[in-house]
C-alpha cells in the first residue's frame, strides 16, 4: 500500500512515515500544501493522510480540488482542529475519516486498516487464497496454518497479490503501490523480492502459486495441490 502524508510538522510527519514503513506500507512525505496538492493530482496513492493547517494551500482546499478529479481514493484528515464544524466541513468536502491531534499511533493504524480494506472491498482482516492466509492486522502470513517467515517487502507483495488475486499485476503497478518510486520497472529489485516470495511459497505449498506472464506482469491464482 502506498500512502501520502501531507503534514507541515516535520517531526510528526516523519514519525508517522517511519511507523507506517515498519508496518509494511510505502509512505511519501510532504510538508506544504502546494506540493501536497500537486502530488495528489499527479501520483496514484492508496490513501492520503491530510493535515488542514498547511503553508501555501490549506488542507480543505487540497481536499476540494482533489475530489473534483478523484472521488475514490480514501482521505484521512489529521488535524488539531477538533471542533464539530471543522469535522463536518472536512467530511462534507469528501474526507473519509477525521482524526484529531494528538492521537495514538495505534488508533491511526486501525483507521488506516479500515479505510484500505474498505477501498479494496475486503471485509475480513484475514486475506486468503487457497491454503495461503495473511492477517492484515498482525501482518503475519501462514500456509495451512503454519507461520510463513516473510520480510516487510515480501509481506507487502503478498498482501497486494491477495487483494488482487486472479488478476495480472504489472511491474509499474507494483512500483506505484508497494515501492516508493525509487525504482523503475526494469529494476532488479522487483524481480529479486518476487523471486524470494515465490521460493518461500513454493517450499511451503509444494508448488508456485504466482505465475509470470511474459511482458505483462505476475498473477496469483488459487491452485490447490
Amino acid at each position: 500500500m502506498h500512502i501520502l502524508i501531507i503534514e507541515d510538522e516535520k517531526q510528526l510527519c516523519q514519525s508517522i512515515a517511519e511507523g507506517l514503513r515498519m508496518d509494511g506500507y510505502e509512505a511519501d512525505t510532504c510538508f506544504d500544501g502546494e506540493e501536497g496538492l500537486e502530488l495528489c493530482l499527479v501520483e496514484n496513492y492508496d490513501l492520503i493522510l491530510l493535515d488542514l493547517n498547511l503553508p501555501g494551500v490549506d488542507g480543505l482546499e487540497i481536499l476540494r480540488q482533489f475530489r473534483e478529479s478523484d472521488t475514490s481514493t480514501p482521505v484521512l484528515i489529521l488535524s488539531a482542529r477538533g471542533q464539530i464544524q471543522d469535522k463536518v466541513e472536512g467530511l462534507d468536502l469528501g474526507a473519509n475519516d477525521y482524526l484529531t491531534k494528538p492521537f495514538h499511533f495505534e488508533e491511526l493504524e486501525a483507521r488506516i486498516r479500515s479505510l484500505t480494506r474498505r477501498k479494496f472491498i475486503q471485509q475480513d482482516v484475514c486475506l486468503q487464497c487457497g491454503r495461503i492466509s495473511f492477517d492484515t492486522r498482525t501482518r503475519k502470513a501462514s500456509v495451512d496454518g503454519l507461520p510463513l517467515s516473510l520480510t516487510r517487502k515480501e509481506s507487502s507483495l503478498l498482501e497486494y497479490f491477495l487483494l488482487h488475486q486472479n488478476r495480472i499485476i504489472s511491474p509499474e503497478e507494483m512500483i506505484e503501490h508497494i515501492w516508493d518510486g525509487s525504482v523503475n520497472s526494469l529494476s532488479n529489485s522487483i524481480r529479486v523480492h518476487i523471486s524470494s516470495l515465490r521460493k518461500k511459497l513454493r517450499t511451503a505449498l509444494g508448488f508456485d502459486p504466482i505465475q509470470n506472464k511474459i511482458g505483462q506482469g505476475y498473477i496469483l491464482t488459487e491452485v490447490i495441490q
